[in-house]
């Protein structure tokens, strides 16, 4: 088991609580390609609790959903509501 090194920038949780049903949440790879990994849909109420590591260097919401972190509480938008 990996021990925790509060320095490391890969030390930090997100919370991401669903507003709605069907929130996707998409965890992106590290290093020279840039690459889906994993998926999870919530539906409203729910929450994950994530982590950035060694190999997830990024997390995409798509939905309405809450996401707290060190920096703050951020909402994402509705998924109704598309792209210009």
């Amino acid at each position: 088991m990996e021990r925790y090194e509060p320095d490391k920038s890969y030390a930090d949780y997100i919370v991401i609580a669903a507003e709605e049903n069907g929130v996707n949440v998409i965890g992106l790879t590290r290093g020279k390609d840039t690459r889906l990994h994993h998926t999870e849909i919530l539906d409203e109420g729910e929450l994950l609790i994530a982590q950035f590591t060694e190999q997830t260097s990024a997390i995409k919401v798509r939905g309405r959903a809450r996401v707290y972190c060190r920096h703050g509480e951020i909402m994402s938008g509705s998924k109704q509501g598309g792209h210009l």
